[in-house]
């Protein structure tokens, strides 16, 4: 029995006894021991390949009968899109509302505590894969660790929020990111804001299209480069423009209450950039046997984020001190029309900003296609054929459109973001991971482990809880001027 839960605008579905999430699960290692190529499988492989949900199917999976497909390399590209997305472009101002020592401090442990969390996730998920259960999606390790209700009613709502709020924010960043090039080339434009969201929303909208997530490895290849690209650009345009810099401040603003909210909110904004929400996904996309590659893939990701976030963070704020404004870009760019950089420099950088952002909202749209898919799709029937390309093409198409919308009438959305990300990705990213760990292998209490974990989830939770606090704060201080489709 199925039961449908009812977000703004989409449906997604979850099963009510688990049956058919230990199905899926199963059913892929039946599949992956009996050869290739399909020509190989037996009957009773091919029966069991028959019980996996259509989402499973087609979206997550990658070829489990080619060994070549669904490598390390892969899901390196897939982490690195999810993680080194332009957010990190907002690292200067965190590092802002902390000061050179806290901030420098909150970006290693973010990056060290991630790091961990999500090897923790994947050293369960490759657990539950020798044991012949392979589990393909988060809202699949929260039911078999924490129960049906755990999965159905809280780590899947909580995932689809933070993935369809990270679409929405990269559609309402990538409308900024293109009106941001077109007042380069002409300054005193006209057009207006939304207008630009809803051009980008509908090249999203061609992109959406794309069947699997790994169908996206050579794009999210291509992201990887981009990341790097425009994270190089953002450190030597900061490093230009603060070597011609009147003297700068690294004092922190506003009083002792304004000090401790920004402070938080701060923890939260780095908590975001690292936040990931998909690993379970990700590792879904690899070719069996999965050991070690999630590992691999997660050196790779590190090693840019080594690369990216801390020279942003740093080049960042040494040239503008408090002064850093969101987005480090916009720093370039002076109120009288004048830029710190040169204007073709801060063009080439926005675009190749605005590419990825493309690469980043088609990644967290996969959770929200695979629903999708897994209600409306037939898996008895070829992924191509009309019966499923059909809905495929109806529901994606829908699903951005209201992305877009959203995006357009809410140029905010970033403060309503930061709400969903203290609540979504500090749970998902930081507390999850590390419960999931101590349930599965239940590790000596007299142990580090145990104890190590246990801090993690304790301290990320009232984190969480701090954080929420504070971007709510911030929701209700800037209510005064939130306009529905204000050209910002």
């Amino acid at each position: 029995m199925r039961s449908l839960i009812a977000f703004p605008f989409l449906l997604i579905i979850f099963d009510n006894t688990g049956s058919l999430l230990c199905n899926s699960m199963a059913a892929e290692e039946a599949v992956v021991g009996h050869g290739h190529d399909v020509a190989g499988v037996t009957a009773p492989a091919a029966a069991d390949l028959s019980q996996l949900d259509a989402g499973a199917l087609f979206v997550l999976k990658s070829k489990v009968f080619d060994a070549s497909t669904g490598s390390w390399m892969h899901c390196g590209y897939h982490l690195t899109t999810s993680i080194v997305a332009p957010a990190l472009l907002s690292l200067p101002f965190a590092l802002a509302s902390l000061g050179w020592a806290p901030g420098i401090a909150c970006l290693v442990v973010g990056a060290v505590v991630t790091f961990y969390s999500y090897n923790l996730l994947s050293l369960v998920l490759d657990h539950y894969a020798q044991l012949g259960r392979r589990q393909l999606r988060f809202r699949d390790m929260a039911h078999d660790i924490l129960g049906p209700g755990w999965g159905r009613f809280y780590v899947g709502p909580i995932q689809f929020l933070v993935c369809f709020g990270a679409v929405v924010g990269q559609v309402l960043l990538g409308g900024q990111s293109m009106k941001t090039i077109y007042l380069i080339a002409r300054p005193g434009g006209t057009m207006r804001l939304h207008e630009f969201v809803i051009v980008f929303g509908a090249f999203m909208l061609v992109l959406a299209q794309i069947p699997s997530f790994h169908s996206l490895r050579h794009i999210n290849l291509v992201s990887l480069l981009l990341c790097l690209s425009y994270s190089a650009c953002a450190a030597a345009g900061s490093i230009h423009a603060g070597t011609n810099a009147p003297q700068r401040d690294y004092s922190l603003p506003g009083n002792g209450q304004d000090r401790l909210f920004g402070a938080l909110n701060a923890i939260a904004i780095v908590a975001t950039t690292y936040g990931n929400g998909i690993i379970p996904e990700i590792q879904a996309t690899a070719a069996p046997p999965v050991t070690g590659k999630m590992f691999k893939g997660l050196c790779l990701c590190y090693a840019v984020v080594v690369a990216t976030f801390f020279s942003v963070a740093i080049s960042g704020y040494w040239a503008f001190g408090n002064r850093a404004q969101g987005y480090v870009l916009a720093n370039f760019d002076l109120e009288d029309g004048t830029t710190l950089v040169p204007k073709w420099f801060l063009a080439m950088t926005t675009v190749l900003t605005l590419l990825q952002l493309a690469a980043v909202g088609v990644v967290y749209l996969q959770p929200t296609n695979e629903a999708l898919e897994g209600l409306f799709a037939d898996p008895r029937k070829d992924q191509y054929s009309a019966r499923n390309v059909t809905p495929r093409l109806v529901f994606r198409s829908l699903s951005i459109v209201v992305a877009t919308l959203l995006a357009a009438m809410l140029p905010f959305f970033g403060d309503i973001n930061a709400v969903i990300g203290a609540f979504g990705f500090l749970p998902l990213d930081f507390v999850v991971p590390s419960v999931f760990y101590n349930l599965t292998f239940k590790p000596s209490k007299r142990g580090v482990v145990f104890w190590l974990n246990t801090a993690i989830a304790v301290i990320s939770s009232m984190l969480a809880l701090l954080g929420s606090i504070s971007a709510v704060r911030q929701v209700v201080l800037d209510a005064k001027t939130f306009k529905l489709f204000a050209n910002v």
